[in-house]
């Protein structure tokens, strides 16, 4: 059984080499990007959805390795507190919106009530009805106050997403990744299919489409929906120009204490 949105036919795995080339190029543009973003004052909001180990949190973390962390942050929201749960569904997202010049990555986001909380009864079908109402809304309310939303979707097989789970089970590195939450998920495919399915029915909007990232081969996928933000959102190169440093000045009236009264880690390596 493969996910839907998923291609019928598997190309052959990406070569590091190559891959490597082409995310540092798309690193360079990403920074030009940044000083883009800044300099026309854009609210820019990604929403990376998707399977559980369909390789969201690898692509977050190589759009984030070249940009300015002071104006793109990621959101990662844990469960709602009580306080939270009486709150408007969507008032704990929007507190971290960006200001002008920023960029908000969420790692997850509101369309927790359309997946997993739906799909293990962690809201009522009153709320998760509303939700599938509201959202679309919500999200046109965004688009039209000028900010400007992206919506991945990370799609990836049965076959692939149990192998990287039985990766995940036997790498000491990464068994923290391996949530009672993701097991459950495992063991309910069809169900978060079906929750897909009516999700992206009901929010596939004009103003906000889902944008789906086959995600079997995660080299690819990471380089996809990179170059697709850069597509997304057109920018100009306005990096300031590299600027020759000055020499150091110097203080020779100044000396430094003897080097020796200093504690050092040991050079183990």
């Amino acid at each position: 059984m493969t996910d839907q949105t998923a291609e019928p036919t598997k190309k052959k795995k990406m070569a590091s080499k190559d891959y490597e080339k082409a995310l540092a190029d798309i690193h360079v543009e990403l920074v030009k990007w940044q000083h883009w973003v800044k300099d026309e004052g854009l609210r820019v909001v990604l929403v990376f959805e998707g399977r559980d180990a369909a390789g969201k949190g690898g692509t977050i973390k190589r759009l984030m390795e070249p940009l300015n962390p002071r104006g793109c942050n990621v959101v990662a929201l844990p469960a709602p507190s009580d306080r939270q749960k009486t709150q408007w569904y969507f008032q704990r997202y929007v507190e971290h919106f960006p200001a002008a010049g920023e960029i908000a990555v969420f790692d997850r986001s509101w369309y927790n009530r359309g997946g997993v909380e739906h799909v293990m009864g962690f809201c009522t079908d009153k709320e998760y009805r509303e939700f599938m109402r509201s959202c679309p809304e919500f999200e046109r309310m965004l688009v039209r106050s000028g900010i400007i939303l992206l919506k991945f979707w990370f799609s990836v097989s049965d076959e692939e997403q149990e192998r990287r789970f039985q990766k995940r089970a036997t790498d000491e590195t990464k068994h923290w990744k391996l949530s009672p939450m993701d097991l459950e998920s495992r063991d309910r495919w069809m169900e978060y299919s079906k929750a897909k399915d009516e999700m992206f029915f009901y929010t596939d909007i004009n103003e906000a489409p889902w944008y789906v990232v086959n995600a079997d081969d995660k080299k690819r996928a990471r380089l996809n929906c990179l170059s697709h933000i850069l597509k997304s959102i057109p920018y100009k190169d306005v990096m300031p120009k590299p600027k020759a440093l000055r020499p150091r000045k110097e203080q020779p009236d100044y000396k430094r204490p003897d080097i020796n009264d200093q504690n050092f880690v040991p050079e183990k390596y």
